[in-house]
């Protein structure tokens, strides 16, 4: 008998309307014998909501406490999708983090799974019970509920898929699947049918909001193929999966864009071993991710530009880190810009097509786009530029390989 794990998203449980239709969606897979472990995130809002109460207590809320707080949501929705299956005369119940257990480590709303116990579990699905667990939540040691952090609701899901050993995951969300662009400002936008894990892994962690990078990552450790589908249509949604199981016949996959980003340029730095190491030592130690680094060295060799990427929400930390140290690192002067996006395009046929760097430089030239920055691995090319000419970039790449 197939044993599934099937997911909701918040969008997908966002109403009482839409619970009733998952809980439909759910009891139609029971009814063609499959053995059913459901993952539910919160309601769409509701953990904003939790967050901005914690805030108005206090603006250093209790890190485990907020982790109580945060839970609630999925709880909810756990609960009224297990009352709307009952409701249409499927045995199921309800299982929280701490009930299963879902062991997790004791770094609090930013938790890692350790073990989760099926026994309890395998019994109830194995007679014909749908089982129902919130997501993005676990237990510590010391027996303190925990939260997996943002996307963790997909993260749980692809830990039990692995835990139980189920023959597949299924994601269901409020789109067709993974697109090959954001459709809110590309029209053109098309359903991907087959995408590998690592390209997937590019894409979330480029801007694609379809799954976290965090769940797509456990999934390929765990070579568990994933199915992001929509709970709104009967149509066959994006299968993520090895690269092995793809025939690539487009070089480009899908095109990115973040506009979360900032520039960072120190110019008339001292050029001499271990200039870079002093610039980015204070940031990483301070959890300040960098991204694109472009060094210019002078014709002399005496000064260098040190030019940088970060997220926006980062940029006052930065520059405050970097004037402190000014007399260390020994610069002229500091540009900041923070109305810039990164454009990427991403495909794994690129490893086999020689070009595709100048055909997206050239069309992006064409249209009088000017580059800022680069950064490049062996399967996407990410190009910074200003944030205004986004949506435009990302319609020319869209086009350029033929993904329209």
């Amino acid at each position: 008998m197939k044993k599934i794990v099937i997911k909701f998203g918040g969008t997908s449980v966002g109403s009482i309307e839409k619970i009733i239709n998952a809980a439909k969606i759910v009891k139609e897979r029971q009814l063609r014998g499959e053995q059913i472990i459901v993952v539910v995130s919160a309601m769409s809002g509701v953990t904003n909501d939790l967050i901005k109460k914690s805030k108005q207590i206090s603006k250093n809320f209790s890190a485990p406490e907020l982790d109580v707080l945060m839970s609630s949501g999925e709880q909810i929705s756990c609960s009224l999708l297990a009352g709307a299956l009952i409701n249409l005369g499927v045995q199921a119940r309800s299982w929280l983090g701490w009930q299963i257990p879902i062991y997790t480590n004791s770094n609090h709303v930013n938790a890692q799974i350790i073990e989760i116990k099926v026994d309890e579990i395998t019994n109830f699905i194995s007679k014909g019970g749908v089982a129902v667990i919130p997501g993005f939540q676990g237990v510590s040691g010391d027996n303190r509920i925990t939260t997996l952090g943002r996307g963790g609701s997909d993260l749980s899901a692809v830990a039990l898929a692995k835990f139980f050993k189920s023959d597949s995951c299924e994601i269901y969300t409020d789109v067709e699947g993974v697109l090959t662009t954001d459709p809110s400002i590309n029209s053109e936008a098309k359903k991907i049918d087959k995408i590998s894990y690592e390209e997937m892994l590019e894409m979330a962690s480029l801007g694609a909001k379809v799954m976290q990078p965090i769940s797509v990552q456990a999934s390929m450790i765990g070579n568990i193929p994933i199915n992001v589908r929509s709970a709104f249509s009967k149509n066959s949604g994006t299968i993520i999966t090895s690269q092995n199981e793809i025939d690539y016949k487009n070089v480009v996959t899908g095109v990115s864009y973040s506009k979360n980003d900032a520039k960072v340029s120190l110019v008339g730095v001292v050029d001499k071993p271990g200039v870079a190491a002093d610039i980015f030592e204070p940031l990483g130690q301070n959890n300040i991710n960098i991204d694109m680094v472009i060094q210019n060295t002078s014709s002399d060799g005496k000064k260098t530009d040190i030019t940088f990427t970060i997220k926006r929400e980062d940029s006052n930390k930065a520059l405050d880190l970097i004037e402190k140290n000014k007399d260390k690192l020994n610069y002229n002067k500091i540009i900041h810009d923070d109305k810039v996006a990164k454009v990427s395009i991403i495909g794994a046929g690129m490893i086999a097509n020689p070009g595709v760097t100048h055909r997206m430089f050239r069309s992006l030239a064409n249209e009088k786009i000017n580059i800022l920055a680069i950064s490049t691995s062996e399967i996407k090319i990410s190009v910074l530029v200003q944030e205004n000419f986004t949506q435009k970039a990302v319609k020319i790449l869209h086009k350029e390989f033929k993904l329209d």
